[in-house]
C-alpha cells in the first residue's frame, strides 16, 4: 500500500482528523476501534502520520504540523521553521526572486522561501520524499510557487534562479555524518554549485571544522532559543569572504567578525564576581572574544569558553550568572554547602569536566528551599566548581 497516497484520498484524510492528537498509551484501543470500519494498513498509516505530526510540532508549529505529511527521517533532518524563515528573509532582503532548492526532502525550507514571496524548484532524488513536499506544497496553498522534481541534484541546471540552496544529507545508515565529503552530495560539489550562482547558501553541520570552510565563503552559525541549530556558508554579493557570524534567534542579535577584525584570544584572568556562558553560536563561530571585549572580561581558563568580569553587562550572546563561592573540585564540601545554603534546586552544568550533572546531583543530595547554579568546570587548568545563580 502507498501510505501517502492512501492518506491524501478522502478516507485518509478523515481517518487524519479522528486520530489527530491520538495519545502513544491510548494507541491500541484507537487503532483496534478504527479497524472494525477501515483497512488495517491505512489504521497504521494514519496512527504513524499522527505521531510523526505531534513529533514535528516543535519544528514547525502545530498549525503547519498538523496539516503537513511528514517521515520519520523528514521530522529529523528538516530544518526548523524559524530558522528556514530567517533564511528566506535574508534571500527576500537581497533581492532574490527564484531560488533552486537542492535536497529539498519534505520541503520545509521551500515552504519558508514561497511564504517569502520567492519561486521555488525543489528537488530530491528519493520518490518518496518528493510525494512529501509536493504533498506539503499543496497542503500548505503554496503549489503555484512551489515546483517539486525528482532528480539527481547533481544533474539538474540551475541556471536562470537567482539563487542556489543546498541542504546535503548529513546522516547515513550509521548515523550522523561528520566528514563534509561524506555529505550526500560531497561539501565540495555543493561549493562548486554555488560558485556558480549569482547567490548561494549551503546548510551544514555546525561543528563543521574551520579549516573545512571555503575561503570564499561567508560562514554564519545559528542558534535557536539557545539551541545551535546549523551553520550556513554563504556566497555572492552582501557577503564578506571569510568572515564569521552567530546569528541568535528569534531575538536576531548577531555578532561577527571579519578576518581582518577577528580579536586575539582573551586573557586567562581569576574568577570575577559574574560569569557569563555564551551562546553555542557564539563559542561555534570562535567569536568569544568579541564577545569578552564587549563584556571587559577574561576566560577563567585558557581551553574553556567561560567569561569572568567583576561588572554586570546586559548582552544577548551570553546568559550571565553571579558567582558567590569558588571551590577546589570535592563533592563533600559542595554537599555542605549545599546543605548550609539549604539548596534544593541545583542547576548542574560542566565545562571541561568529565563528571555527569546527574551523577553529581545524586551525590550531593540537595535539599531546602532555595535554588543555585553549579558550574563545573577548569580555573586556571585546575578542576574547579564554581556556584551561584543566574544574574
Amino acid at each position: 500500500m502507498n501510505d501517502l497516497a492512501d492518506l491524501l484520498t478522502p478516507e485518509g484524510r478523515a481517518l487524519l482528523d479522528e486520530v489527530r492528537g491520538t495519545a502513544p498509551a491510548d494507541e491500541l484501543a484507537v487503532a483496534t476501534r478504527l479497524r472494525r470500519d477501515h483497512p488495517a494498513g491505512l489504521v497504521s498509516a494514519a496512527l504513524g502520520q499522527a505521531r510523526l505530526r505531534q513529533r514535528a510540532a516543535a519544528k514547525f508549529g502545530a498549525e503547519d504540523a498538523e496539516r503537513m505529511f511528514f517521515t520519520p527521517n523528514g521530522v529529523e533532518q528538516s530544518t526548523r521553521a524559524s530558522v528556514a524563515t530567517y533564511r528566506a528573509e535574508c534571500f527576500r532582503a537581497a533581492g532574490v526572486r527564484s531560488v533552486a532548492d537542492l535536497c529539498c526532502g519534505i520541503g520545509g525550507d521551500a515552504v519558508a522561501f514561497a511564504r517569502a514571496g520567492i519561486k521555488v524548484l525543489a528537488v530530491d532524488r528519493d520518490p518518496a520524499t518528493v510525494a512529501v513536499a509536493r504533498a506539503n506544497a499543496d497542503a500548505l496553498g503554496l503549489a503555484g510557487l512551489i515546483e517539486v522534481r525528482e532528480a539527481d541534484v547533481t544533474e539538474v541546471d540551475t541556471a536562470g534562479y537567482d539563487a542556489v540552496f543546498v541542504d546535503p544529507a548529513r546522516r547515513g545508515g550509521r548515523g550522523r555524518i561528520f566528514d563534509p565529503e561524506a555529505y550526500s552530495p560531497p561539501l565540495s560539489w555543493a561549493v562548486e554549485a554555488a560558485r556558480k550562482a549569482p547567490r548561494a547558501a549551503l546548510k551544514i553541520a555546525p561543528g563543521i571544522p574551520h579549516e573545512a570552510i571555503p575561503t570564499d565563503a561567508e560562514a554564519e552559525w545559528i542558534s535557536d532559543g539557545g539551541d545551535v541549530k546549523e551553520a550556513v556558508l554563504w556566497f555572492g554579493p552582501h557577503t564578506t569572504p571569510g568572515a564569521r557570524r552567530a546569528m541568535l534567534l528569534p531575538s536576531g542579535a548577531a555578532v561577527w567578525a571579519s578576518p581582518a577584525a577577528t580579536l586575539p584570544d582573551p586573557q586567562v584572568r581569576p574568577v570575577g564576581r559574574y560569569l557569563y556562558e555564551p551562546d553555542g553560536a557564539v563559542i561555534r563561530a570562535h567569536l568569544v572574544a568579541e564577545v569578552a571585549e564587549q563584556l571587559d572580561g577574561g576566560l577563567v581558563d585558557a581551553t574553556i569558553a567561560y567569561i569572568t568580569a567583576d561588572e554586570l553587562r546586559p548582552t544577548p550572546y551570553a546568559a550571565s550568572y553571579e558567582i558567590t563561592d569558588q571551590l577546589p573540585f570535592n563533592v563533600k564540601k559542595l554537599k555542605a554547602l549545599l546543605r548550609e545554603r539549604e539548596v534544593g534546586t541545583l542547576t548542574v552544568k560542566k565545562r571541561g569536566s568529565a563528571v555527569e550533572p546527574e551523577e553529581l546531583r545524586k551525590k550531593v543530595k540537595p535539599q531546602g528551599p532555595n535554588a543555585a547554579t553549579v558550574f563545573l568546570t577548569r580555573v586556571a587548568g585546575a578542576p574547579t566548581m564554581l556556584v551561584g545563580h543566574p544574574a
